[in-house]
C-alpha cells in the first residue's frame, strides 16, 4: 500500500470524525460519544458506535437515522453507514435503545410482579 493511499484513507477517517463532531455536537453535550468502529474504504461502508449516554437514550434511534442519511450525502466515498448504541448486542444497525417494560410485565427479585418505578414524592 502506498503512502499516498494511506494518507487518503486517514483523510477519510478524519472527515468522518469531523462530520460527527460538526453535525452532532449534542451527542457530546449530552454525555454521549460517537466513534468509528470500522471503516471499509473499498466498499465505502462505515460502522459508528454511539456510547455513553447514547446507550438507552430515547432519541438515539433518531440520531442514528440522521447520521445514516446525512453522512452518505456529505461524504461521497461513504456508501453505507451502520450505527448502533451497543444496547442491540453490539453489532448490526438496529436502532439501539432499551426495550420498554410496563408495570406488571416483569418480576422483581423477590418474585413479585414489578409495579414500576415509585413516585419521588
Amino acid at each position: 500500500m502506498s503512502t499516498e493511499s494511506q494518507n487518503d484513507g486517514d483523510d477519510l477517517e478524519d472527515r468522518v470524525s469531523n462530520f460527527l463532531r460538526r453535525n452532532f455536537p449534542q451527542i457530546q453535550m449530552h454525555g454521549g460519544s460517537a466513534a468509528i468502529q470500522d471503516l471499509d474504504r473499498e466498499s465505502g461502508e462505515v460502522t459508528i458506535a454511539l456510547g455513553g449516554a447514547c446507550s438507552g437514550c430515547g432519541i438515539s434511534p433518531m440520531t442514528i437515522q440522521a447520521i445514516k442519511s446525512r453522512m452518505v450525502k456529505e461524504i461521497p466515498e461513504i456508501e453505507k453507514v451502520n450505527a448502533h448504541t451497543g444496547m442491540d448486542g453490539g453489532g448490526g444497525d438496529a436502532g439501539g435503545g432499551m426495550s420498554p417494560s410496563f408495570p406488571g410485565e416483569t418480576v422483581d427479585d423477590d418474585g413479585e410482579p414489578d409495579e414500576g418505578p415509585e413516585a419521588p414524592f
